[in-house]
Protein backbone atom coordinates (compact mmCIF):
# COMPACT_ATOMS: atom_id res chain seq x y z
CA UNK A 1 0.00 0.00 0.00
CA UNK A 2 0.84 3.56 -0.81
CA UNK A 3 0.22 6.67 1.91
CA UNK A 4 0.31 9.86 1.46
CA UNK A 5 0.15 12.19 4.62
CA UNK A 6 -1.62 15.59 4.24
CA UNK A 7 -0.07 17.22 7.44
CA UNK A 8 -2.76 20.20 8.53
CA UNK A 9 -2.16 20.47 12.36
CA UNK A 10 -5.70 18.91 13.94
CA UNK A 11 -7.14 18.79 10.11
CA UNK A 12 -4.59 15.68 9.12
CA UNK A 13 -5.04 13.09 7.40
CA UNK A 14 -3.71 10.24 5.41
CA UNK A 15 -4.38 9.35 1.85
CA UNK A 16 -4.23 5.13 0.96
CA UNK A 17 -3.64 3.95 -2.30
CA UNK A 18 -3.94 0.45 -3.40
CA UNK A 19 -5.51 -1.90 -5.93
CA UNK A 20 -8.47 -3.66 -4.52
CA UNK A 21 -8.86 -0.98 -1.33
CA UNK A 22 -12.58 -0.47 -1.71
CA UNK A 23 -13.40 -3.67 -0.80
CA UNK A 24 -12.05 -2.87 2.46
CA UNK A 25 -13.20 0.62 2.90
CA UNK A 26 -14.83 -0.17 6.39
CA UNK A 27 -11.93 -1.40 8.54
CA UNK A 28 -9.55 1.90 7.22
CA UNK A 29 -12.56 4.12 7.79
CA UNK A 30 -12.71 2.82 11.67
CA UNK A 31 -9.08 2.76 11.75
CA UNK A 32 -9.06 6.82 11.51
CA UNK A 33 -11.46 6.83 14.26
CA UNK A 34 -14.52 7.16 12.40
CA UNK A 35 -17.70 5.73 13.72
CA UNK A 36 -21.41 6.20 12.89
CA UNK A 37 -23.58 6.16 10.89
CA UNK A 38 -22.68 6.61 7.03
CA UNK A 39 -24.20 8.55 3.99
CA UNK A 40 -23.00 7.51 1.22
CA UNK A 41 -23.14 9.92 -1.76
CA UNK A 42 -22.70 8.84 -5.16
CA UNK A 43 -23.80 9.83 -9.02
CA UNK A 44 -26.00 7.32 -11.46
CA UNK A 45 -23.04 6.25 -13.13
CA UNK A 46 -20.76 4.97 -10.36
CA UNK A 47 -23.54 3.85 -7.55
CA UNK A 48 -24.28 1.06 -9.86
CA UNK A 49 -20.99 -0.09 -10.48
CA UNK A 50 -19.03 0.28 -6.73
CA UNK A 51 -21.55 1.44 -4.41
CA UNK A 52 -22.43 -2.22 -3.95
CA UNK A 53 -18.69 -3.31 -2.85
CA UNK A 54 -18.49 -0.16 -0.38
CA UNK A 55 -21.71 -1.27 1.20
CA UNK A 56 -20.81 -4.80 1.78
CA UNK A 57 -17.15 -3.55 3.21
CA UNK A 58 -18.76 -0.79 5.99
CA UNK A 59 -21.32 -3.60 6.66
CA UNK A 60 -18.46 -6.17 7.55
CA UNK A 61 -16.93 -3.27 9.48
CA UNK A 62 -20.30 -2.59 11.53
CA UNK A 63 -20.98 0.34 10.06
CA UNK A 64 -24.65 1.37 8.82
CA UNK A 65 -24.94 2.84 5.79
CA UNK A 66 -27.72 4.28 3.43
CA UNK A 67 -27.11 5.30 -0.25
CA UNK A 68 -27.89 8.77 -2.03
CA UNK A 69 -27.82 8.80 -5.58
CA UNK A 70 -28.06 12.25 -8.16
CA UNK A 71 -28.04 12.22 -11.94
CA UNK A 72 -24.36 12.47 -13.07
CA UNK A 73 -22.78 15.32 -14.56
CA UNK A 74 -21.47 18.75 -13.90
CA UNK A 75 -25.24 20.00 -13.78
CA UNK A 76 -25.86 18.44 -10.83
CA UNK A 77 -23.05 20.23 -8.86
CA UNK A 78 -25.41 22.76 -7.82
CA UNK A 79 -27.21 24.26 -4.44
CA UNK A 80 -30.67 22.87 -5.73
CA UNK A 81 -28.92 19.17 -5.51
CA UNK A 82 -26.98 20.38 -2.34
CA UNK A 83 -29.83 20.81 -0.68
CA UNK A 84 -32.19 18.02 -1.76
CA UNK A 85 -29.31 15.39 -0.60
CA UNK A 86 -29.35 17.42 2.74
CA UNK A 87 -32.89 17.00 3.09
CA UNK A 88 -32.23 13.31 1.62
CA UNK A 89 -29.81 12.59 4.68
CA UNK A 90 -32.15 14.18 7.74
CA UNK A 91 -35.30 11.78 6.11
CA UNK A 92 -32.74 9.02 6.42
CA UNK A 93 -31.95 9.75 10.17
CA UNK A 94 -28.24 10.67 9.57
CA UNK A 95 -27.66 14.04 12.23
CA UNK A 96 -24.14 15.57 13.75
CA UNK A 97 -22.75 12.18 14.91
CA UNK A 98 -22.89 10.60 11.05
CA UNK A 99 -20.61 11.06 7.96
CA UNK A 100 -20.49 11.18 4.72
CA UNK A 101 -18.39 8.77 2.07
CA UNK A 102 -18.23 10.80 -1.50
CA UNK A 103 -17.51 7.44 -3.88
CA UNK A 104 -16.92 9.43 -7.35
CA UNK A 105 -15.53 11.52 -9.41
CA UNK A 106 -14.52 15.10 -9.25
CA UNK A 107 -18.20 15.99 -9.22
CA UNK A 108 -19.15 13.95 -6.71
CA UNK A 109 -16.08 15.17 -4.25
CA UNK A 110 -16.87 18.64 -4.56
CA UNK A 111 -20.70 18.07 -3.95
CA UNK A 112 -20.59 15.59 -1.06
CA UNK A 113 -17.49 17.32 0.58
CA UNK A 114 -19.63 20.88 0.37
CA UNK A 115 -23.01 18.52 1.90
CA UNK A 116 -20.55 17.39 4.90
CA UNK A 117 -19.65 21.03 5.65
CA UNK A 118 -22.78 22.11 5.78
CA UNK A 119 -25.23 19.47 7.26
CA UNK A 120 -25.40 19.87 10.47
CA UNK A 121 -23.27 22.67 10.34
CA UNK A 122 -20.43 20.26 9.58
CA UNK A 123 -19.58 16.55 9.95
CA UNK A 124 -16.92 14.34 8.97
CA UNK A 125 -16.43 13.04 5.19
CA UNK A 126 -14.47 10.42 3.79
CA UNK A 127 -12.97 10.74 -0.09
CA UNK A 128 -13.06 7.78 -2.58
CA UNK A 129 -12.48 9.01 -5.82
CA UNK A 130 -13.04 6.72 -9.08
CA UNK A 131 -11.67 8.77 -11.59
CA UNK A 132 -8.23 10.27 -12.91
CA UNK A 133 -8.99 13.69 -12.01
CA UNK A 134 -10.28 13.35 -8.81
CA UNK A 135 -7.71 10.86 -7.94
CA UNK A 136 -4.84 12.78 -8.53
CA UNK A 137 -6.14 16.17 -7.28
CA UNK A 138 -9.90 17.29 -6.43
CA UNK A 139 -9.99 14.39 -4.04
CA UNK A 140 -7.03 16.26 -1.68
CA UNK A 141 -7.09 19.55 -0.67
CA UNK A 142 -10.62 20.58 1.22
CA UNK A 143 -12.12 22.09 -1.56
CA UNK A 144 -15.63 21.78 -1.55
CA UNK A 145 -18.49 23.31 -3.17
CA UNK A 146 -20.81 24.19 -6.22
CA UNK A 147 -21.31 26.13 -9.51
CA UNK A 148 -23.84 28.30 -10.35
CA UNK A 149 -24.87 30.35 -13.61
CA UNK A 150 -22.10 32.63 -13.23
CA UNK A 151 -19.54 30.74 -12.93
CA UNK A 152 -17.91 27.30 -11.66
CA UNK A 153 -17.26 27.06 -7.68
CA UNK A 154 -17.82 30.24 -7.06
CA UNK A 155 -20.24 28.79 -3.96
CA UNK A 156 -18.44 26.08 -1.43
CA UNK A 157 -16.18 26.42 1.81
CA UNK A 158 -12.92 24.28 3.02
CA UNK A 159 -14.31 21.38 4.77
CA UNK A 160 -10.73 18.75 4.78
CA UNK A 161 -11.81 14.85 4.28
CA UNK A 162 -11.11 12.66 7.38
CA UNK A 163 -9.15 10.12 4.96
CA UNK A 164 -9.00 9.67 1.67
CA UNK A 165 -9.04 5.68 0.33
CA UNK A 166 -7.96 5.56 -3.58
CA UNK A 167 -8.19 1.63 -5.45
CA UNK A 168 -6.99 2.27 -9.07
CA UNK A 169 -9.11 -0.80 -9.54
CA UNK A 170 -12.33 1.77 -10.11
CA UNK A 171 -10.61 3.47 -13.30
CA UNK A 172 -11.08 0.36 -15.22
CA UNK A 173 -15.09 1.11 -15.64
CA UNK A 174 -14.33 4.73 -16.70
CA UNK A 175 -15.42 5.41 -20.21
CA UNK A 176 -12.26 6.15 -22.90
CA UNK A 177 -13.33 10.43 -22.70
CA UNK A 178 -13.57 10.66 -19.02
CA UNK A 179 -10.30 8.62 -18.43
CA UNK A 180 -8.35 10.77 -20.39
CA UNK A 181 -9.50 14.09 -19.19
CA UNK A 182 -7.75 13.39 -15.94
CA UNK A 183 -4.33 13.36 -17.36
CA UNK A 184 -4.95 17.12 -17.58
CA UNK A 185 -4.55 17.94 -13.56
CA UNK A 186 -1.66 15.15 -13.64
CA UNK A 187 0.22 16.76 -16.70
CA UNK A 188 -0.08 20.18 -14.72
CA UNK A 189 1.49 18.51 -11.66
CA UNK A 190 4.67 17.64 -13.67
CA UNK A 191 4.65 21.14 -15.29
CA UNK A 192 4.58 23.47 -12.45
CA UNK A 193 6.26 21.32 -9.73
CA UNK A 194 8.60 17.94 -10.49
CA UNK A 195 9.39 18.10 -14.62
CA UNK A 196 10.87 14.32 -14.37
CA UNK A 197 7.30 13.38 -14.17
CA UNK A 198 6.52 14.35 -17.73
CA UNK A 199 8.81 11.54 -18.66
CA UNK A 200 7.41 9.01 -16.62
CA UNK A 201 3.59 10.63 -17.95
CA UNK A 202 4.88 10.19 -21.20
CA UNK A 203 5.71 6.17 -20.95
CA UNK A 204 2.06 5.50 -20.00
CA UNK A 205 0.26 3.69 -22.62
CA UNK A 206 -3.09 6.17 -22.89
CA UNK A 207 -5.69 3.86 -22.89
CA UNK A 208 -4.33 0.86 -20.73
CA UNK A 209 -6.05 1.85 -17.83
CA UNK A 210 -3.15 0.95 -16.27
CA UNK A 211 -1.48 3.75 -13.32
CA UNK A 212 0.97 3.08 -11.44
CA UNK A 213 -0.24 3.45 -7.72
CA UNK A 214 3.62 4.84 -7.04
CA UNK A 215 2.62 7.44 -9.95
CA UNK A 216 -0.93 8.59 -8.63
CA UNK A 217 1.14 8.85 -5.01
CA UNK A 218 3.98 11.28 -6.44
CA UNK A 219 0.61 13.45 -8.12
CA UNK A 220 -0.78 13.50 -4.48
CA UNK A 221 1.98 14.08 -2.48
CA UNK A 222 2.59 17.55 -5.00
CA UNK A 223 -0.51 18.23 -4.15
CA UNK A 224 -0.64 17.65 -0.45
CA UNK A 225 2.92 19.36 0.00
CA UNK A 226 1.36 22.73 -1.56
CA UNK A 227 -2.18 22.52 0.39
CA UNK A 228 0.00 22.24 3.43
CA UNK A 229 2.16 25.61 2.62
CA UNK A 230 -1.51 27.38 1.85
CA UNK A 231 -4.58 25.02 3.00
CA UNK A 232 -6.82 28.34 2.77
CA UNK A 233 -5.06 29.75 -0.58
CA UNK A 234 -4.26 32.96 0.97
CA UNK A 235 -0.54 33.34 0.20
CA UNK A 236 -0.01 32.58 -3.15
CA UNK A 237 1.62 29.44 -2.99
CA UNK A 238 -2.24 27.07 -3.77
CA UNK A 239 -2.80 29.63 -6.41
CA UNK A 240 0.41 27.07 -8.43
CA UNK A 241 -2.51 24.50 -8.75
CA UNK A 242 -4.35 27.24 -11.15
CA UNK A 243 -1.98 26.60 -14.06
CA UNK A 244 -4.69 26.47 -17.35
CA UNK A 245 -7.00 26.83 -15.06
CA UNK A 246 -7.55 30.64 -15.46
CA UNK A 247 -8.78 30.10 -19.19
CA UNK A 248 -9.79 26.37 -18.84
CA UNK A 249 -12.64 27.23 -16.32
CA UNK A 250 -13.94 30.30 -18.78
CA UNK A 251 -13.55 28.04 -21.23
CA UNK A 252 -15.68 25.18 -19.53
CA UNK A 253 -18.02 28.01 -17.88
CA UNK A 254 -19.32 29.18 -21.42
CA UNK A 255 -20.91 26.02 -22.43
CA UNK A 256 -23.66 24.04 -20.44
CA UNK A 257 -22.23 22.64 -17.59
CA UNK A 258 -20.78 18.99 -18.98
CA UNK A 259 -20.60 19.47 -22.62
CA UNK A 260 -16.77 20.24 -22.49
CA UNK A 261 -14.84 17.96 -19.93
CA UNK A 262 -12.93 19.81 -16.66
CA UNK A 263 -10.38 18.11 -17.91
CA UNK A 264 -10.26 18.89 -21.33
CA UNK A 265 -11.34 22.80 -20.89
CA UNK A 266 -7.91 22.78 -18.76
CA UNK A 267 -6.09 20.97 -21.26
CA UNK A 268 -7.25 24.13 -24.01
CA UNK A 269 -6.13 26.57 -20.74
CA UNK A 270 -3.01 24.65 -20.22
CA UNK A 271 -1.98 25.76 -24.19
CA UNK A 272 -3.09 29.01 -23.60
CA UNK A 273 -0.86 29.21 -20.11
CA UNK A 274 2.34 27.62 -22.33
CA UNK A 275 1.85 30.29 -24.83
CA UNK A 276 1.94 33.24 -22.32
CA UNK A 277 4.71 31.47 -20.61
CA UNK A 278 6.72 31.54 -23.71
CA UNK A 279 5.96 35.15 -24.57
CA UNK A 280 6.17 36.77 -20.98
CA UNK A 281 8.35 34.50 -18.72
CA UNK A 282 11.29 32.88 -20.80
CA UNK A 283 10.14 29.12 -20.83
CA UNK A 284 11.49 27.61 -23.90
CA UNK A 285 9.52 26.89 -27.04
CA UNK A 286 10.89 22.49 -26.90
CA UNK A 287 9.60 22.25 -23.34
CA UNK A 288 6.15 24.37 -24.34
CA UNK A 289 6.32 21.79 -27.03
CA UNK A 290 6.69 18.77 -24.95
CA UNK A 291 4.03 19.47 -22.27
CA UNK A 292 1.28 19.97 -25.62
CA UNK A 293 2.75 16.81 -26.77
CA UNK A 294 1.91 15.14 -23.86
CA UNK A 295 -1.78 15.97 -24.12
CA UNK A 296 -2.15 15.57 -27.33
CA UNK A 297 -0.80 12.04 -26.55
CA UNK A 298 -3.52 11.20 -24.13
CA UNK A 299 -6.14 12.64 -26.55
CA UNK A 300 -6.78 15.93 -25.16
CA UNK A 301 -7.99 18.79 -26.71
CA UNK A 302 -5.34 21.48 -28.13
CA UNK A 303 -7.95 23.84 -30.58
CA UNK A 304 -10.79 25.93 -28.93
CA UNK A 305 -13.75 25.07 -31.05
CA UNK A 306 -14.69 28.97 -33.27
CA UNK A 307 -18.26 28.54 -31.99
CA UNK A 308 -17.07 29.74 -28.54
CA UNK A 309 -16.61 33.62 -28.59
CA UNK A 310 -13.29 35.35 -27.36
CA UNK A 311 -15.62 37.64 -25.28
CA UNK A 312 -17.88 35.52 -23.67
CA UNK A 313 -14.75 33.35 -22.40
CA UNK A 314 -13.38 36.48 -21.12
CA UNK A 315 -16.37 37.31 -19.37
CA UNK A 316 -16.54 33.65 -17.57
CA UNK A 317 -13.45 34.54 -16.31
CA UNK A 318 -13.48 37.86 -15.23
CA UNK A 319 -15.66 35.91 -12.27
CA UNK A 320 -13.13 33.54 -11.50
CA UNK A 321 -12.13 33.04 -7.92
CA UNK A 322 -8.37 33.55 -9.60
CA UNK A 323 -9.21 37.63 -9.52
CA UNK A 324 -8.21 39.70 -6.64
CA UNK A 325 -9.72 42.78 -6.58
CA UNK A 326 -10.19 43.09 -10.37
CA UNK A 327 -6.70 42.22 -11.10
CA UNK A 328 -4.93 39.06 -12.95
CA UNK A 329 -3.13 36.25 -11.13
CA UNK A 330 -1.94 33.82 -13.48
CA UNK A 331 0.44 31.16 -13.02
CA UNK A 332 3.49 30.93 -15.58
CA UNK A 333 5.89 28.48 -16.11
CA UNK A 334 9.36 29.78 -16.46
CA UNK A 335 10.48 26.43 -17.26
CA UNK A 336 8.95 23.03 -16.77
CA UNK A 337 8.80 22.27 -13.18
CA UNK A 338 9.16 25.79 -11.72
CA UNK A 339 5.85 27.30 -11.78
CA UNK A 340 5.02 31.72 -10.21
CA UNK A 341 2.14 33.34 -10.33
CA UNK A 342 2.37 36.69 -12.24
CA UNK A 343 0.31 39.71 -11.92
CA UNK A 344 1.46 41.58 -14.65
CA UNK A 345 -0.81 40.21 -17.59
CA UNK A 346 -3.86 42.19 -18.68
CA UNK A 347 -7.25 41.62 -20.47
CA UNK A 348 -5.81 41.99 -24.46
CA UNK A 349 -2.47 38.69 -23.21
CA UNK A 350 -6.01 36.55 -22.25
CA UNK A 351 -7.51 37.61 -25.62
CA UNK A 352 -4.32 37.14 -27.03
CA UNK A 353 -3.76 33.48 -25.48
CA UNK A 354 -7.33 32.89 -26.49
CA UNK A 355 -7.41 33.79 -30.28
CA UNK A 356 -3.91 31.69 -30.13
CA UNK A 357 -6.57 28.55 -29.02
CA UNK A 358 -8.01 28.75 -32.70
CA UNK A 359 -4.33 28.13 -34.89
Amino acid sequence: MHEVSVDLAERSYQVLIEEGLLAHAGRHILAAGLTGKVAIISDSTVAPLHAATLQASLEAAGLHSTLHVFPAGEASKSLGVAEHLCSALAAAGHDRKSMVVALGGGVVGDLAGFVASIFYRGIPFVQIPTTIVSLVDSSVGGKTGVNISEGKNLVGCFHQPRLVLIDPHTLRTLPAREYHEGFAEAIKHAAIRDASMLTDLAALDPDSREVPAALIARNIAIKARIVEADEHETLGIRALLNFGHTIGHGIEASRPYGEILHGEAISLGIRAALYLSEKHAGLGPEEARSILALLEKFHLPLLLEESIPTSLILEKLSRDKKFSHGSIRFVLLRRAGEAFVDASLRAHDLREAIEHLRQ
